[in-house]
């Protein structure tokens, strides 16, 4: 048939490989029409005492075989073929076959290929019997070729349109939970940013209050603390701008590996530590990113330093080779786990997401008496981004 071979290229077609089912709107419009048929056909038998009985009554049944689409698609195709079968020997074969071409609408909409091809093949049998065939009454097959062709376009049509509206709610579906990622990866990301600044300056801030009370280092406190507080609340805004994607203001964070160490080294040393810095954090050589994820541990690793770690000597030491950056830090373990000071407890956390994000290396860990935390970022990864 026609409607059978003019989408054979369309990519519609490999749905055909299973089954469908009606909606709920589909459903009431075929049970409306089927009623209004039957009640017709019936009325009909009524007023013309004369009629066939038997012709009627497989005509009314053919009708109400509709309704077996709304269960099962086979088993209404196979009913309607016993009905057309048996209007071989009542004579009323016409009426038959235009309740199998009507049917071609429901099976392109429902069936699937096995059924289709079979319908097929079914019907055009049937039609050939019957314009080839000795009937008391000449039948123009090709009308009922062409009610079929039509039936089978509007069918084949609602289930495309009914292919494109479940794929375009998945695309809705997919399209709202990328929206409910993004939304939880932007909380997320703020509060890293919150974690890795304003935590910094608030342990610097807690440090120095408890020194307050040494009048030899309570004017060095008071400065540090001041300081902590101006660059808190520039950290601050820099995030709610990012979060609103408002113009940045001058004097933001740049990422800057050489200020971060310097700035490290600074509050370091004001806790009444010695730092010893090894290797050049200008090089050329660091990409910008990389730059930006060991300023980052730089910080972690200094608030790090500022809560937790014990009397002695900290090392700073950079690695800058032609394929990858290393960045050591080392740190005296404390005598005694300090819990006066503020900590949430995800800094080690976000130091490996960063660096394992770039596919390099993180381990922070106690080493030879002292806890060492050790970054390696490729460069490799960076001159391909």
């Amino acid at each position: 048939m026609a409607f059978a071979l003019s989408t054979r290229h369309d990519p519609g077609l490999h749905r055909l490989s299973r089954g469908e089912s009606l909606t709920t709107p589909e459903r009431v419009v075929i049970l409306v029409i089927i009623g209004i048929v039957v009640a017709l056909d019936v009325a009909g038998l009524i007023l013309a005492p004369d009629a066939d009985l038997i012709a009627s009554l497989l005509s009314i049944a053919a009708t109400a075989a509709f309704s077996l689409y709304l269960w099962s698609p086979l088993i209404a195709t196979c009913a309607l073929g016993v009905m057309l079968a048996l209007s071989f020997f009542t004579g009323s074969e016409p009426e038959t076959l235009l309740a199998a071409a009507v049917a071609a609408g429901l099976i392109m909409r429902l069936g699937w290929t096995a059924l289709i091809l079979s319908y097929v093949g079914v019907f055009l049998l049937a039609a050939g019997v019957i314009a080839y065939g000795d009937l008391k009454v000449p039948v123009n097959v090709g009308i009922y070729l062409i009610v079929a062709t039509v039936a089978g376009a509007i069918g084949f049509a609602l289930r495309m349109a009914r292919a494109r509206g479940r794929t375009l709610e998945q695309r809705l579906v997919e399209q709202a939970q990328q929206e409910r990622e993004a939304v939880l990866a932007e909380r997320r990301w703020i509060a890293g940013e919150l974690h890795d600044s304003i935590a910094h300056h608030l342990t610097v801030v807690a440090l120095h209050v408890q020194m307050l009370d040494d009048a030899s280092a309570s004017r060095t406190s008071q400065d540090a603390i001041r300081v902590a507080a101006r660059k808190a609340m520039a950290d601050l805004r820099f995030v709610i701008e990012l979060a609103d994607d408002g113009p940045r203001s001058a004097g933001m964070q740049t990422g800057d590996l050489a200020a971060a160490i310097e700035e490290a080294q600074g509050e370091i040393e004001a806790a009444g530590h010695r730092v010893l810095r090894q290797g050049d954090p200008r090089d050329e050589r660091i990409p910008r990113a990389a730059e930006i994820i060991l300023a980052r541990i730089v910080r972690e690793s200094a608030t790090n330093i500022l809560k937790h770690s014990g009397a002695g000597e900290v090392t700073m030491r950079l690695d800058v080779e032609d394929e990858s950056i290393a960045m050591e830090i080392v740190s005296p373990l404390p005598n005694t786990p300090r819990r006066d000071l503020p900590s949430s407890g995800t800094g080690l956390g976000r130091m490996a997401e960063r660096v394992l994000g770039v596919s390099g290396e993180f381990s922070a860990g106690e080493s030879d008496g002292r806890w060492l935390v050790s970054a390696r970022l490729p460069i490799a990864w960076e001159r391909s981004v």
